[in-house]
């Protein structure tokens, strides 16, 4: 696991009404089964942050979500006492709102907000919400769903069915304040390449 250290985690999970209550019992079981401490014993599925200067930049997301108002379902605190690493316990946040700033803002940290919607229109304009736009997924059966709201959505890469993956062959990189330009395939080349314009006169009269 990368701990939620990785450019392209959710951070955001919006979920139908219809099966948030059933989505959240599950997915809040299945982070109850994750075990934090120093992964290279083989014994724990999640490791520490990289620095101190990350892990309190997380803590301090979370404090944020709280004063806003944002309720924390599971996790929310330190794991010891940071002299043997900068753990976090997965955190869970709920009853969050498009303005708070752990849904505005990338927190690069094993935290995510679960947020209920009920049409399409209202989950593609808070996904789009934010300054940011580097990945996205999506979860659907209905597959010309999945292509009118990936092309709706203001993000560089956007899964289906699917989430984390990606591929050498395949462009990636952001919209929005997510970076300019791509790596990886055909098109990455681009950044490696300078473009030279020359004008040759075929005989058109200079202007007089």
């Amino acid at each position: 696991m990368n701990f939620g250290q990785t450019c392209h985690a959710g951070t955001r999970i919006y979920v139908h009404e219809d099966i948030y209550d059933k989505f959240l019992e599950l997915y809040t079981a299945r982070m109850k089964k994750v075990t934090v401490g120093n992964p290279s014993t083989g014994e724990f599925d999640q490791g520490p942050q990289n620095s101190k200067l990350q892990y309190d930049k997380i803590l301090g997301y979370i404090k944020a979500g709280t004063d806003e108002g944002a309720k924390v379902h599971l996790g929310g605190n330190a794991v010891g006492s940071g002299k043997d690493g900068y753990f976090i316990e997965p955190t869970i946040f709920t009853d969050v709102k498009p303005d708070m700033k752990i849904m505005r803002e990338e927190i690069f940290g094993p935290v995510v907000a679960v947020s209920r919607f009920n049409s399409e229109e209202q989950v593609v304009a808070a996904a789009n919400k934010t300054t940011y736009g580097l990945a996205a997924g999506i979860f659907t059966k209905d597959y010309e769903r999945a292509v009118r709201v990936t092309s709706k959505l203001r993000a560089g890469t956007a899964w289906v069915n699917m989430y984390n993956f990606v591929h050498w062959s395949m462009p990636f990189g952001g919209y929005k304040e997510s970076g300019i330009g791509r790596e990886c395939g055909e098109v990455a080349l681009e950044n490696y390449t300078e473009v030279k314009t020359v004008y040759l006169n075929m005989g058109i009269k200079s202007p007089s």
